[in-house]
C-alpha cells in the first residue's frame, strides 16, 4: 500500500546540443515563400518555413532578455541552420527509414501523447485536493478482502458480502486489529494487526486515501473497492501535516552485504564522529573530512527538504524526532550505511504554486488517473461523434458463449452468402459503431475479442462479452484520439518534429563527432600536435601528505612509512599447517594458505617471512622444506614474485608442523589500518602527484623545494613531504586525452558544418528575419 520514494529525478532531451556558432551565408535572391507559406531561408534548395523557425525561437528563447533582438534572432537563427543541415544530410542517408529509428520515434511519439489525452480542468481539480489534503497526516489500520478489478458480479458480491459481516463485527465492539489478524487477506496484517502508520495524500491509492479522509478518528468506513479489492478502514488518528524537514547529515558507507568485519569498521567510524560532535566539534570540517557521501558533503552534508513518507522510514523517524536547528541524532542505519543527522529547520507545507508542477506529474501517474482517463472518454465521445448501431451490438452479444467464458472463442468469419443479405440485415462488415463517421466493423471487434479473451470462471457469456466491448470501445476513441494530435494540436506536432530531428541528429553526430574522435587515433594524434600549447601542466609535487589527530601519532605513521615495514595481520594466518612430505595439512591449512595468497595480490606491496618450525625429533632440514612448499604455493598459484618471500628455520622445536607467518607492508593503507584500529579517524595518508587544488596543505607548499613540512590545520597534524618538483610544461596525449578528445570533436564539427554549408548554400530571407525582432 505503501509507495515509498527516496529520490526521483527526470532526463530532458536536448535537441539542439552541439549546434556551432558560425557566420550565416551571405544573403542572395531567394524564393520568400513555398507552397506552405513563406520561408526563412534556403539551405541549397531546401526552404526552412518562416512559421517553423518562428515557433522554435520563441519556445526556446522568449524568456532571455535580449528576444526579440536582430543579434538573438540571427544568432539562433545560425544555431537553427546548423541543426537543420545535419538532420537534412541524416535523411539523405536514410537514417529515418531505419526499423530501430522508427521504434524510437513511435516510444516517444507515445510519451509526448499522454498530456493530450488527458482532461486539464479534472487533472487540475485532482491537483487542488492533493494539496489541500496534505496539510494533515492520517494514521489508519485496514481490512482487506481480495477481489479482481474485473471479478464476475458473483465473486464481486461473495467479497462484498464478507467485508461487509467484517464491518458489522467490528461495529459490535469486537477488536479491529483481532479481525485484521485473523481475516484480512494483506499478508502484513498477520504481524502488524492492519496498521499502516501514518500517511498522507499521494501515498495511498486514491479511493482508499479519500475514504481515509472523510472517516472521523475512531469510526470504521464503510466498505471501500480499489483495484486490490473491498477494505475496511478504522482511522486511529488524525494530525496537522509535519510539512518539510531540511537536514544535513555525515553518512559512513556500507553495503547491506558487506563483511561482518566492514560493519564493525563503518559502526567504529560513525560512533567515533557522533562522541566528536558531541563534544562540539565543528559539523562542517568533520563532513567535509569524513562523510563518504560525494553528492553532499561538499555542502556541509546537506538534503534537499522532505516530508513524510519520502525517505528510508529509519532515517525519516529519527530525523523528524529532532526539535531545535542544530540537534544531532544518535548513529542511525540505513541500507545505504551509517548517517548522524543535523537539523537545520522544520518548514511548512510549500505553498500551491512551488508544489502544483510536482503535484500534476504524480497524479498522471496515481490511481487519480482513472477518474481523468474517465473524463477524457467522455469527451472525446462527444467531441468525436461516438455512436453506437444497437442492432449490430445484438448481433455481437448473440455470438457470446461458454467458449468466450473459458477463453476458447474462436472468430470464423462467414463464407461468401449465395445471395445478398435482406435489406438493413447485420452481417460481420456492418459498423459496430462510428467515429466521426469512421466504422468499425462487427468483423474487427470479434478478431478483437478472440485476440484479447480470457478464461473468466463461473462469468456469464454476456458478461464477459461486455467486458471485451467496453475495453475495444475505449482503446478506439484512445487511438482515434491519438491519431488525430497531429492535426488538433500544433504544440504536439511540432514537439514529435523536434523529437524525430533530435534522435537523427544523435545518431549522425555519434559517427561523424563523437564516435570518430574516438576512434580516428592518427586524427587525433595530429590535431593534439598542432594544438600542443592548449594542453600545459601547472606546477606539480610528488609527495606524501600525513594527516593526524595528534603529534604523536603523526611521528608514528611518519617512522612506519620511512621504515616500509608495517606488520599486517588483518586477513592473515599466523601459521599454516604442514605435512612432513610438504603437502598443506587438512582442509582448514589450505584456506588459511589461500587467505595468505588473496592478501599478498592485493597488497603489492606487502612481503612475507616463512618460519619453518619441526616437530621434536624431526630433522631441522624438514622445516627448510616446509618453509620452501608454502613458497612454491605462493610462486605457482598467484605469481608472488620471489623477492617478495623471505625463508627461515627456528631453532625451538614446535608441538606441531607448521609454517609460521608475518606480513610487513610499505603500502599506507596497512599504516593506516594499524594505526586507525582503535580510533578509525586517527591516521589518513595520501601518497600521489598533486596539482594545485588537489590537497589544502599541499597547496599552501606549491613553490616550495623538496623536504618535510609540518603543518597544523583544522585542529590536525600535517606532514607534507615533496619529492620531487615538476615543473609546468606540456602533457602527453595520454595525459590530455579526455580534454583533447573533446576539443577534436569540436574541431570536427566545425569542419563538418563547414562542408555542408558549402555543399547546401544558405539563403536567409531578411524581410521574414525582421518580423522576429521587436526591439
Amino acid at each position: 500500500m505503501h509507495k515509498r520514494i527516496l529520490y526521483a529525478g527526470a532526463a530532458v532531451v536536448t535537441l539542439l546540443a552541439g549546434c556551432q556558432t558560425s557566420k550565416p551565408a551571405p544573403s542572395a535572391a531567394v524564393a520568400s515563400t513555398t507552397a506552405t507559406g513563406p520561408v526563412v531561408e534556403t539551405l541549397g534548395t531546401y526552404p526552412v518555413p518562416a512559421n517553423e523557425f518562428a515557433y522554435v525561437y520563441r519556445k526556446n528563447n522568449s524568456s532571455a532578455p535580449d528576444y526579440g533582438t536582430r543579434q538573438s534572432v540571427t544568432d539562433y537563427l545560425d544555431l537553427y541552420t546548423n541543426f537543420r543541415l545535419k538532420v537534412l544530410e541524416a535523411e539523405q542517408r536514410g537514417l529515418d527509414t531505419t526499423q530501430a529509428f522508427k521504434r524510437e520515434l513511435e516510444g516517444y511519439r507515445q510519451q509526448l501523447a499522454q498530456p493530450y489525452l488527458t482532461e486539464k480542468s479534472v487533472t487540475d481539480q485532482l491537483v487542488r485536493e492533493a494539496y489541500d489534503r496534505m496539510s494533515q497526516e492520517v494514521n489508519a489500520s485496514h481490512i482487506l478482502v481480495r477481489v479482481a478489478p474485473d471479478a464476475t458480479p458473483q465473486d464481486t458480491l461473495a467479497a462484498y458480502q464478507k467485508i461487509t459481516k467484517l464491518r458489522q463485527q467490528a461495529q459490535a465492539g469486537e477488536d479491529f486489529g483481532q479481525l485484521a489478524r485473523a481475516n484480512s487477506e494483506d499478508p502484513s496484517a498477520k504481524e502488524n494487526g492492519g496498521k499502516l502508520g501514518y500517511f498522507t495524500a499521494m501515498q495511498m491509492v486514491y479511493p482508499f486515501e479519500s475514504v481515509a479522509y472523510k472517516t472521523p478518528v475512531g469510526q470504521v468506513s464503510q466498505p471501500v473497492r480499489t483495484r486490490f479489492g473491498y477494505h475496511l478502514i478504522k482511522v486511529n488518528d488524525k494530525r496537522a501535516a509535519q510539512g518539510e524537514i531540511k537536514v544535513a547529515h555525515l553518512m559512513i558507507r556500507m553495503n547491506a552485504n558487506a563483511p561482518k568485519a566492514d560493519s564493525i569498521t563503518a559502526k567504529k567510524k560513525i560512533d567515533e564522529l557522533y562522541s566528536r560532535l558531541k563534544k562540539g566539534e565543528n559539523w562542517d570540517k568533520l563532513v567535509a573530512q569524513f562523510s563518504e557521501d560525494a553528492g553532499s558533503a561538499a555542502n556541509g552534508g546537506e538534503l534537499p527538504p522532505f516530508g513524510t513518507g519520502r525517505m528510508i522510514p529509519s532515517f525519516e523517524e529519527s530525523a523528524f524526532k529532532l526539535q531545535k536547528p542544530g540537534d544531532l541524532s544518535a548513529p542511525v542505519q540505513t541500507p545505504y550505511g551509517w548517517h548522524v543527522i543535523r537539523l537545520i529547520e522544520k518548514q511548512p507545507l510549500a505553498k500551491f504554486a512551488d508544489l502544483e508542477a510536482g503535484l500534476k506529474s504524480k497524479v498522471a501517474k496515481d490511481s487519480r488517473s482513472e477518474l481523468n482517463k474517465a473524463a477524457f472518454l467522455k469527451r472525446v465521445r462527444q467531441e468525436d461523434k461516438f455512436a453506437e448501431v444497437p442492432a449490430a451490438k445484438t448481433y455481437v452479444f448473440s455470438k457470446a458463449d461458454t467458449a468466450l467464458v473459458a477463453g476458447r472463442y474462436k472468430y470464423v468469419a462467414p463464407a461468401a452468402a449465395m445471395k445478398a443479405p435482406a435489406k438493413n440485415a447485420v452481417t460481420d462488415n456492418s459498423a459496430l459503431f462510428t467515429i466521426n463517421g469512421k466504422p468499425y466493423t462487427v468483423k474487427e471487434f470479434l478478431t478483437f475479442a478472440q485476440q484479447n479473451q480470457r478464461p473468466r470462471t463461473g462469468a456469464q457469456p454476456s458478461f464477459a462479452m461486455q467486458q471485451l466491448y467496453d475495453q475495444y470501445v475505449e482503446q478506439s476513441l484512445t487511438d482515434y484520439e491519438k491519431n488525430s494530435l497531429d492535426t488538433k494540436y500544433e504544440d504536439y506536432r511540432m514537439l514529435v518534429k523536434e523529437y524525430r530531428d533530435g534522435i537523427l541528429l544523435f545518431q549522425l553526430m555519434d559517427e561523424k563527432v563523437w564516435s570518430k574522435a574516438i576512434e580516428d587515433t592518427v586524427g587525433l594524434k595530429k590535431y593534439f600536435a598542432a594544438n600542443q600549447s592548449k594542453y600545459q601542466w601547472d606546477q606539480r609535487v610528488q609527495g606524501t601528505v600525513v594527516s593526524a589527530a595528534s603529534p604523536a601519532l603523526l611521528a608514528r605513521a611518519q617512522k612506519e612509512l620511512k621504515a616500509g615495514r608495517t606488520p599486517v595481520t588483518k586477513n592473515v594466518p599466523k601459521a599454516i599447517a604442514v605435512r612432513p612430505g610438504g603437502t598443506i595439512q587438512t582442509k582448514i591449512g589450505g584456506i588459511a594458505l589461500d587467505g595468505l595468497l588473496k592478501e599478498m595480490l592485493q597488497d603489492t606491496l606487502s612481503r612475507v617471512t616463512l618460519t619453518g618450525r619441526v616437530k621434536k625429533g624431526e630433522k631441522a632440514s624438514l622445516a627448510g622444506a616446509r618453509a620452501d612448499s608454502v613458497a612454491s604455493y605462493l610462486r605457482r598459484r598467484g605469481g608472488i614474485s620471489a623477492r617478495r618471500i623471505s625463508k627461515t628455520v627456528a631453532k625451538a622445536p614446535a608441538a606441531e608442523s607448521q609454517v609460521q607467518v608475518a606480513v610487513v607492508s610499505a603500502n599506507p593503507a596497512a599504516i593506516e589500518s594499524e594505526l586507525n584500529e582503535q580510533n578509525p579517524l586517527s591516521v589518513q595518508i595520501s601518497q600521489r602527484i598533486f596539482q594545485k587544488g588537489d590537497n589544502k596543505v599541499m597547496d599552501e607548499l606549491m613553490g616550495k623545494g623538496p623536504g618535510t613540512y609540518n603543518v597544523q590545520k583544522d585542529g590536525r597534524y600535517y606532514a607534507a613531504t615533496i619529492d620531487k618538483v615538476l615543473p609546468a610544461g606540456p602533457k602527453t596525449l595520454a595525459e590530455a586525452r579526455g580534454q583533447a578528445t573533446s576539443d577534436y570533436q569540436t574541431y570536427l564539427e566545425k569542419e563538418w558544418i563547414a562542408q555542408m554549408r558549402a555543399a547546401r548554400p544558405v539563403q536567409v530571407n531578411e524581410a521574414e528575419v525582421n518580423k522576429l525582432i521587436t526591439k
